[in-house]
């Protein structure tokens, strides 16, 4: 028996995905890259915005449309969860419904589907809301032990996410998260650890620490600013092989000084940090119910490179919220040239069905909206310009993700990220003219050469190479 997974939206997402994959391995299922080969078709799907609820709708029907009698569609994760009833109603072909907190269900749903019959109805097979109390890893009860280990597959690549907790507590207007992943609940420290050291043995060089906040790890079990005793222990009870500890969507507030000597001690901690903003004008931050106090978001860039002068510092922005005059968008453009953030990433905003900001007056039009994306990324290419440029002259560690060919000429290129650059969002380095490296191989590089958005470097050589075979620094 065979099954096909397609992972929809956000590295979250992508954790879950492991696990329903590693279950499904442990029922005697194997994974195939053909749809049609499968016997199982699962969607983990997106419902976060607007147009990712359309993308998994479109994806879902495409399976649907080449579906066999014998194969089983399940829709799978925030999509299930949050619009179950839409996904009946437009994906005539699909068998059953997987919620985001009942995705450790999945072979008892298989088999209910696989046992019935085609008169039954859908209902019969939906897993939605919480899990039974048998688990109470997924109760909303702050009190119940999120325990769940989740198994995960062998790392290829050298990166993989460990996610720390789910669901929020954050009141973002804008926001549909807290409506189907329900409140926060943290993951135990010694639950996390364990997973770690399993993916460090299963092949992780760097782990992607992800939650829809992280910086409230441990609020929701009475022990709020956790994540600094976290990070250490995952920083010293881990093996020498795992290099790189990577801190993703910090919520501003939730910075604190005990977390930015943390990843300032911690060798293994990456000078890195994604902190989501969201926009840089008061009003409009207020608007979004979002922590409005501009002053405090200075005093953490300046604390965080004060500690770790080559830090690396991600944000991202919505433009076009509801309300958001001329005036405040350029509130947004001067806040971003102050301070000159390396890494920006921008959305237009989407107003979500059942959000507080989709019942907001005063919507931007669609062409305002693009408008002002352009300038924002527009203002930003020159600041990442000069970033990267500093970066010129440098020795830094890589981990190689793949490799590819120079435009052209048909010329080797090894890809690569430096801690620089988180997976799937940020640059790469390219070093030209080089093979034969695996991926999930750590390589030193000189970097000679910066882009926009990506660095160019060459190999630091031990012995001679070729363009084919490479006897260079690996770890």
């Amino acid at each position: 028996m065979k099954y096909h997974l397609i992972t929809m939206g956000c590295p979250k997402n992508k954790v879950d995905s492991d696990g329903i994959e590693m279950l499904l391995q442990e029922g005697n299922y194997r994974a195939t890259d053909s749809a049609r080969d499968a016997d199982i078709l699962i969607v983990n799907t997106c419902g976060f915005l607007e147009a990712a609820k359309e993308e998994s709708i479109d994806v879902l029907n495409e399976l649907g449309r080449h579906k066999r009698r014998h194969q089983v569609l399940i829709a799978a994760g925030c999509l299930a969860q949050r619009n179950g009833q839409e996904v009946i109603d437009r994906v005539p072909k699909v068998d059953g419904l997987l919620g985001t907190r009942r995705w450790m269900e999945v072979l008892e749903l298989v088999n209910q589907v696989r046992g019935g019959k085609s008169k039954r109805k859908l209902a019969q097979y939906q897993m939605l809301g919480d899990h039974a109390l048998s688990v109470p890893a997924l109760l909303d009860d702050p009190s119940a032990e999120y325990t769940l280990a989740v198994p995960r597959p062998p790392i290829l690549g050298g990166s993989a996410y460990l996610k720390i907790s789910d669901g929020c507590n954050a009141p973002c207007a804008f926001c549909t998260i807290p409506s189907f992943k329900g409140k926060l609940r943290s993951r135990p420290l010694e639950a996390i650890v364990d997973e770690a050291n399993a993916l460090v043995m299963a092949g992780a060089k760097e782990l992607v620490i992800v939650a829809q906040d992280t910086t409230d790890y441990g609020r929701d079990r009475g022990e709020p600013n956790s994540l600094p005793q976290l990070l250490t222990a995952l920083s010293r009870r881990t093996p020498d092989d795992l290099r790189w500890l990577r801190l993703m969507y910090a919520y501003p507030g939730h910075v604190s000084d005990e977390l930015i000597e943390v990843m300032a001690r911690e060798p293994k901690i990456v000078p890195y940090l994604d902190m989501p903003l969201q926009h840089g004008d008061a009003r409009t931050l207020r608007r979004m119910r979002r922590p409005a106090r501009l002053e405090m978001v200075y005093d953490h860039m300046s604390k965080l490179r004060a500690a770790m002068p080559n830090i690396a510092l991600r944000t991202t922005f919505i433009v076009g919220y509801p309300g958001e005059t001329e005036e405040e968008f350029q509130g947004l453009l001067d806040f971003v040239q102050a301070i000159e953030f390396d890494k920006v990433g921008a959305f237009k905003f989407s107003a979500e069905p059942g959000t507080p900001a989709a019942e907001l007056p005063d919507p931007v039009d669609e062409e305002v909206q693009e408008e002002r994306y352009a300038r924002l990324m527009e203002l930003q290419q020159p600041i990442s310009l000069r970033k990267n440029q500093a970066q010129v002259g440098r020795q830094l560690e890589i981990l190689i993700e793949g490799e590819g060919e120079i435009e052209g000429s048909g010329a080797p290129l090894l890809l690569g990220r430096s801690y620089r650059d988180a997976p799937e969002v940020d640059g790469l380095v390219l070093v030209p003219g080089i093979s034969g490296v695996p991926a999930g191989s750590m390589l030193e590089v000189f970097i000679n050469g910066a882009m926009e958005y990506d660095l160019v470097g060459e190999p630091l050589i031990v012995e001679t190479f070729s363009s084919n075979k490479s006897n260079i620094a690996l770890s």
